[in-house]
């Protein structure tokens, strides 16, 4: 029998499972991330320590997602770049049409691991659902687009609210 400290993560096994329902679904994989100096994204398009990034396969090349890290190359503003996060600092995948996805909890830097919460699916597909209070208005070309979401003069960001 294994304990609970010697069983791996199920966080990347959810990332890819959800990753590939929305690519099965005709939806847009989106996961935000928490920025820090582990991860490996353009500085310029981070918001807040954290950044929203498209993961479809139009969006990426060569994406892999690891146990360990997430890694591909997409285009940011025409300029292609590599892109490298850690498991540990996803936050939510979920797709871009309908909110549809998962979020995760954080550690907190130099605190242990929390123990991993019991999350309870909601709707027929099992799925959390998560509404987006905003969302970032996209170009078609499958850039990332290096500026933030607008909504009423203020300088709001995208935020993921439960839905049950």
């Amino acid at each position: 029998m294994t304990s609970e400290q010697d069983t791996s993560s199920t966080r990347p096994y959810f990332i890819r499972a959800l990753h590939q329902w929305c690519c099965d679904n005709g939806l847009t994989p989106y996961v935000a991330v928490r920025v820090d100096d582990s991860v490996q994204v353009p500085r310029e398009f981070v918001r807040n320590e954290e950044i929203v990034l498209n993961i479809s396969p139009d969006a990426t090349s060569a994406l892999s997602l690891g146990n360990e890290f997430i890694e591909f190359k997409a285009r940011f503003g025409g300029v292609a770049r590599e892109v490298i996060v850690p498991i540990s600092m996803v936050m939510a995948i979920y797709a871009r049409e309908n909110g549809q996805g998962m979020a995760f909890p954080l550690n907190e830097p130099g605190k242990s691991p929390a123990k991993p919460p019991v999350l309870s699916p909601v709707g027929s597909a099992g799925l959390t659902k998560l509404s987006l209070t905003e969302v970032q208005n996209e170009e078609q070309d499958n850039d990332h687009s290096p500026e933030p979401p607008k909504s009423g003069g203020s300088n709001a960001r995208p935020s993921l609210k439960r839905v049950k």
